[in-house]
């Protein structure tokens, strides 16, 4: 127990200072020092917090039983627990990973894109569709939609981030687009575990109720629309404004 316990300690003291922080670069003018400086911060303890989450599934898996006991109290199976706290855990972990890594890299290396096809890169997003396929696959077996339906996620993750990956000459605001979705996303990712794996510490029979998935998915991706939105039209203005009169 006292491996889990370890992982769940360090999982919520960054996480907890990670959604907060989330908060001051979205706000804020993209590309100012707040912004990046808050960004990197948020980076860094998002990896960490995600490291720390797939200490907690693995561990999970190895004892469903002594390591969510709040479940065991609600006739939760073994498997299930497996599935929900372990596989599904897991796959969230690494796309949270995957989705942060992807965010910081693809402005990085906006002066040279090649640099994005590095094997680690490519690795981690193929570990991603892995993961997801997995969970999907688990979720089959033992008869949960959840597991099935959030899998779309890592998948279209994976395989959107590798076609901009493989573009031999991506457009101008490409870099900026894809770090909004994948940062967004890896905050979408992380508030979903907290409404979901979380909240289950408070109240452990709503771990698996809908409406506390779908508040961070709806918020994150009217935030994604919303600054992508931003972006486009602030080329366009700036373009209307570059021509002769």
């Amino acid at each position: 127990m006292w491996p889990f316990e370890g992982f769940l300690f360090v999982h919520i003291t960054t996480g907890a200072v990670g959604l907060v922080l989330f908060w001051i670069p979205a706000l804020n003018r993209k590309g100012g020092t707040w912004h990046r400086r808050i960004g990197t911060w948020f980076a860094r303890l998002m990896l960490i917090t995600a490291t720390m989450a797939v200490g907690m599934a693995i561990t999970t898996m190895v004892d469903p039983i002594t390591t969510h006991p709040r479940q065991v109290a609600l006739n939760w199976s073994a498997e299930r627990i497996q599935g929900i706290f372990g596989w599904m855990m897991l796959y969230l972990a690494i796309l949270t990973i995957q989705l942060v890594w992807h965010g910081v890299v693809s402005v990085r290396n906006k002066r040279n894109h090649l640099a994005n096809r590095h094997p680690f890169n490519l690795a981690l997003n193929g570990l991603t569709i892995v993961a997801a396929i997995a969970c999907a696959m688990r979720g089959w077996q033992i008869g949960e939609g959840l597991m099935m339906a959030f899998a779309v996620v890592g998948v279209a993750s994976g395989l959107t981030n590798l076609r901009f990956i493989y573009t031999d000459q991506p457009g101008r605001l490409a870099y900026q687009l894809e770090h909004v979705k994948a940062i967004v996303g890896s905050g979408i990712s992380v508030y979903t575990a907290f409404m979901a794996f979380g909240f289950v510490r408070f109240n452990p029979g709503q771990a698996l109720n809908p409406r506390m998935w779908a508040i961070p998915l709806t918020v994150g991706l009217a935030m994604i629309i919303y600054h992508q939105t931003r972006i486009r039209l602030s080329l366009r203005a700036a373009r209307v404004a570059a021509r002769p009169s």
